[in-house]
């Protein structure tokens, strides 16, 4: 299992929630859980947005994997605009798959054959959402879009990764700092 190496002031393993003035329609009202951030840019994965009608037994038999009906359907997460076609796996535990890479003690990012083979059997970790695309940011990119106030960050949560509705994740991120984001406003008051 990878193990990146942390920097100091990493936000790795933490969410990254969309301000709600940010108006990117890539990354508007989302969640994102980072996987890596260093100095030379960050990885993350959108884990509030899904796929219209999309379903993982899809990707399976599009991946020539077969799919049995007892592992049951998900909706496939749409991660970020780059790299649209590659699957990636955040999952619990286990946590320890051919290709993972630990991002917190209980989260792993997975982008292996074998943990797809294992879903599709029934046998991968109980918690996991299947994804396509992700988001990147260059070097002080992501610094740059968080002094900017485009961002908040807060510790992720694995309740919110692998148990809150896809559509509720936004408002609870948020809620883990106290923040009802429906309360800003968009535009500048006047005095």
């Amino acid at each position: 299992m990878e193990h990146p190496e942390r920097h100091e002031d990493s936000l790795a393993g933490q969410f990254l929630i969309a301000m709600p003035s940010l108006d990117d329609p890539n990354f508007s009202t989302t969640v994102t859980y980072l996987c890596v951030h260093n100095p030379g840019g960050a990885f993350g994965l959108v884990v509030n947005r899904v796929l219209p009608g999309g379903q993982i037994s899809a990707i399976m038999r599009e991946l020539d994997i077969e799919y049995k009906e007892e592992a049951g359907e998900a909706p496939i997460h749409l991660g970020g605009p780059v790299h649209p076609g590659h699957v990636f796996v955040l999952h619990g535990a286990p946590l320890e798959w051919e290709a993972s890479m630990l991002v917190s003690p209980t989260v792993a990012m997975t982008s292996s054959r074998d943990v797809l083979e294992a879903i599709a059997r029934s046998e991968g970790p109980e918690s996991f959402i299947l994804v396509l695309g992700c988001a990147g940011w260059g070097p002080g990119q992501l610094e740059q879009e968080l002094a900017e106030n485009s961002w908040l960050t807060c510790p992720a949560s694995d309740e919110i990764l692998f148990s809150t509705p896809v559509d509720e994740r936004w408002d609870k991120a948020a809620r883990k700092l106290g923040i009802d984001l429906q309360l800003f406003n968009e535009t500048p008051g006047h005095a």
